[in-house]
């Protein structure tokens, strides 16, 4: 499912226009973002929780010429599966 066909979901199952389907998707992914900007975590109880991760620095090979190369540590998003959304995936 792509983002047009989960607007298009969002729109019939809550009866909105597509537009505002759009709208209210496009807000709650900001606000998801705005949040792991800030470090935070965002729970959504049933279905999961998104959260920042550590990755620190290390040492990679470049594969085509095997040489070593320095990674520099990052942050990176994360997302765990809540007990709903697995049982639900599950049947």
């Amino acid at each position: 499912m792509n983002k047009g066909e989960l607007v298009s979901a969002i729109a019939e199952k809550a009866g909105l226009s597509k537009a505002q389907a759009g709208d209210a998707l496009d807000a709650a992914l900001g606000a998801i973002q705005d949040a792991l900007k800030s470090g935070d975590e965002v729970k959504i109880v049933g279905f999961g929780t998104f959260l920042v991760a550590d990755r620190p620095a290390g040492e990679a090979r470049n594969p085509r010429t095997g040489e070593k190369v320095q990674v520099p540590a990052s942050k990176t998003p994360k997302f765990k599966a809540g007990a709903g959304l697995k049982d639900a995936v599950n049947g």
